[in-house]
């Protein structure tokens, strides 16, 4: 495989971008989007195997039972990895192939295929992160209690979490415990027109009680890892902030873009970071806040080594003295260009600010990048070669972002590429394509794309150029 030429912008000279050479490079994927195998070797329905046969809840009413049957392929899949020169690679385990039923008994064969998985990674020479929980819920909990709506969920996750360190934590180089929040929450719970599961539509009350217990679960995940794990296994877990810019590089922009930051993540980080719920998420909510004790919210804020980013479109910011927080947003326009998703936004720009905010404004140890991608309607040419330019410029610009991040200082450590390979996009089915390799749904045949070739030299290089 060879290097992507890149030309230089406007017949200037070339611009490289070195990353720091501890820099780590890879791909992500999760469980119930690419493992298939819905009901094999003992694992039981998640509420996305349910929602899935809801008629008209999914495109075409498709469903993740085979999605590209990684399951069953993860050694083909390991092998692609390492050809693209991966580093690392990013995974969710199904949590009910761990505990199948509310019985608390683990499920040898279910343990096994993730030992499988790590030990070929790491005899590949790549490096695997863990993500607990990445929106498949076993559906015992919502039939047992309701999900997270109550607070059982966060205690049951949490002996999950301590059983999956112990088992697992001495092979891993670190642990996501939950995959975007205000996803499987907002959406999830909210019917906001593209419906998640578990697929409610609850009242504001019974929101923010879940989003609470959600954040709680997260604590005491953090804490059941630390108990059960090796001491020196990383912790921490990757969510969709709100991908806030200054509309204009300013003092009094970058001030407003930072408030911004802490209220619009007033439910999730800042509790996480600040072990309290932003004033602003309090004061709106009224009576409909969610209750907690002191003891959760200290629970809450137990520290982390390293927080995820998962970044794709921006939301622009403004200092605006006419209003009472000091800041608004800006919409981006009717001729803001996207790609192949209604809410991808394109704006390079996220992968400088989000890193730099969340460092300023928390002191986070460490940043990864834990997804960046984007939609792109891929097909095989006559040569079965798959062009996406879109892809490698969309990748490309982004990446200079980055490194301008992290030549600045701020403590970017790695970067996670969404996806590896095209796989089940939720609401969207079978319908989008966010991998680096394309997927044959037929014969499930992986093809890298051209933005494979891409990714593979820059990793290679350890710099980006444009």
């Amino acid at each position: 495989m060879t290097d992507l030429d890149i030309p230089a912008a406007s017949g200037a000279a070339r611009l490289f971008c070195p990353f720091p050479a501890d820099f780590l490079w890879g791909a992500a994927t999760a469980a119930y989007q690419v493992e298939g195998a819905w009901d094999e070797d003992g694992r039981t329905p998640s509420v996305w195997d349910t929602f899935s046969r809801r008629s008209g809840a999914i495109a075409f009413d498709q469903n993740g039972d085979v999605a590209t049957d990684h399951y069953h392929r993860y050694k083909e899949d390991v092998a692609l990895m390492k050809r693209l020169g991966l580093q690392s690679y990013r995974f969710s385990v199904s949590w009910s192939r761990i505990f199948p039923d509310a019985g608390g008994v683990p499920n040898p064969k279910g343990l096994d295929f993730y030992k499988r998985l790590v030990d070929e990674l790491r005899a590949a020479d790549i490096q695997p992160w863990m993500t607990l929980f990445h929106w498949d819920l076993p559906q015992w909990t919502e039939d047992r209690f309701g999900g997270w709506e109550s607070r059982d969920c966060a205690r049951v996750f949490a002996d999950y979490a301590g059983y999956m360190a112990a088992q697992l934590g001495d092979r891993l180089s670190g642990v996501f415990t939950i995959n975007e929040f205000m996803c499987f929450l907002d959406k999830g719970y909210v019917d906001t027109g593209e419906l998640f599961a578990p697929g409610k539509n609850v009242c504001p009350r019974l929101l923010n009680q879940a989003r609470h217990h959600a954040v709680y679960g997260h604590g005491l995940a953090v804490q059941a890892i630390r108990a059960s794990g090796p001491q020196d296994l990383k912790v921490g877990l990757a969510e969709n902030i709100p991908n806030i810019v200054p509309i204009l590089e300013t003092p009094e922009h970058i001030a407003a873009t930072r408030e911004a930051l802490r209220e619009l993540s007033g439910m999730y980080l800042t509790p996480i970071f600040e072990g309290r719920y932003h004033p602003g998420y309090l004061e709106s909510a009224g009576a409909d806040a969610p209750v907690f004790t002191d003891d959760e919210m200290a629970a809450i804020a137990s520290p982390i080594d390293f927080v995820g980013l998962n970044l794709y479109a921006p939301t622009y910011v403004r200092h605006d003295p006419s209003t009472a927080r000091g800041w608004s947003t800006v919409e981006n326009g009717p001729g803001y260009p996207k790609m192949d998703m209604p809410w991808l936004a394109v704006g390079p720009s996220i992968m400088y600010w989000g890193p730099r905010m969340v460092a300023e404004t928390w002191n986070a140890p460490e940043i990864y990048i834990t997804e960046n991608g984007c939609a792109n309607p891929d097909r095989p040419n006559a040569s079965n070669e798959i062009q996406d330019v879109g892809r490698v410029m969309y990748l490309q610009e982004h990446l200079i972002h980055l490194h301008r991040a992290a030549d600045e200082g701020y403590p970017v450590k790695g970067y996670f590429v969404w996806s590896l390979m095209d796989n089940f996009e939720w609401a969207f089915g079978y319908t989008k394509r966010f991998g680096i390799c394309y997927v044959n749904y037929e014969t499930l045949e992986r093809t890298p794309k051209l933005s494979a070739e891409f990714y593979s030299g820059v990793i290679r290089r350890n710099a980006v150029g444009g």
